[in-house]
């Protein structure tokens, strides 16, 4: 199987293993709350990584999953990502798969939207979005992700489990939006800062898995919406180290006309 071949059937296992939500664990361990708080602070000292995510939302019944593949620079706070929308009743793809930039404070996006040119990129302001574009672009910025744990309480570990080879610790916990966005860092805080008023309930219950490095190898988050809409996302983490080349479009190719639609989820 070639590598994105692989990195599809991860995807696809992300996708399966999403369940409800929950916040408990089997038993505390000490460092459990400190080991998430300083999750995002250890992946940037190791500089990148691929990831794989998966983002999947409920309301109404109704089901939509939708899955990434790329790398993220955290050292230089970028990354790139190729998002692969749901199929349709006859299985066959609905829309182009979306590129995506995630910068601090922005978020570019191509084959996004109806109307938009082929050529074109749409830049979203992430401070100027209600959820701080945590759940807008079907990705969790894997950066943010991790953030996000610095509001982490209630944290318990969960045993010790294997992620592709690697021996990792579990831990079961519920972060709050607003003291993350309060600890976070500075390229961070406009965003999670958003969030934290913009998400009525801002306890995002979580699984985290962490390596003996303390590096983060899959953190699963769940958010919840006033209108009882459900989104988990999770974001897998490996190939430590991999060089991610993120090259921003030009002012020129940005497009500034109206965007009809945005087949990503919505709170």
């Amino acid at each position: 199987m070639g590598q994105r071949g692989g990195a599809a059937a991860a995807a696809a296992a992300l996708v399966l293993g999403l369940a409800g939500c929950s916040g408990s664990g089997q038993a505390a361990e000490p460092d459990g709350a400190e080991t998430m708080r300083r999750a995002s602070d250890v992946l940037v000292r190791y500089g990148s990584s691929q990831v794989v995510t998966s983002m999947e939302t409920a309301s109404g019944g109704t089901k939509v999953s939708i899955t990434g593949t790329g790398g993220y620079d955290f050292a230089r706070r970028r990354g790139s990502l190729e998002v692969t929308l749901p199929a349709d009743a006859a299985g066959e793809p609905e829309h182009q798969p979306i590129t995506e930039l995630l910068t601090p404070g922005a978020l570019y996006m191509k084959n996004r939207g109806e109307g938009v040119p082929a050529d074109k990129w749409v830049r979203l302001d992430t401070a100027r979005l209600a959820d701080g574009n945590l759940v807008t672009g079907g990705v969790t910025d894997p950066l943010a992700a991790a953030e996000l744990l610095r509001g982490a309480r209630g944290v318990t570990y969960a045993g010790q489990e294997t992620i592709a080879g690697v021996r990792v610790r579990h831990y079961r916990g519920v972060t709050d939006i607003v003291r993350a966005a309060k600890a976070a860092s500075a390229a961070s805080r406009g965003s999670l800062g958003a969030a934290a008023k913009g998400f009525s309930v801002t306890r995002v219950p979580f699984e985290a898995y962490v390596d003996e490095e303390g590096r983060l190898r899959r953190l699963r988050q769940c958010f919840t919406f006033t209108n009882n809409a459900e989104v988990v996302s999770v974001v897998s983490f490996h190939g430590f180290g991999s060089p991610v080349r993120v090259v921003l479009p030009d002012a020129d190719d940005i497009y500034r006309g109206k965007i009809v639609s945005a087949p990503t989820p919505q709170a």
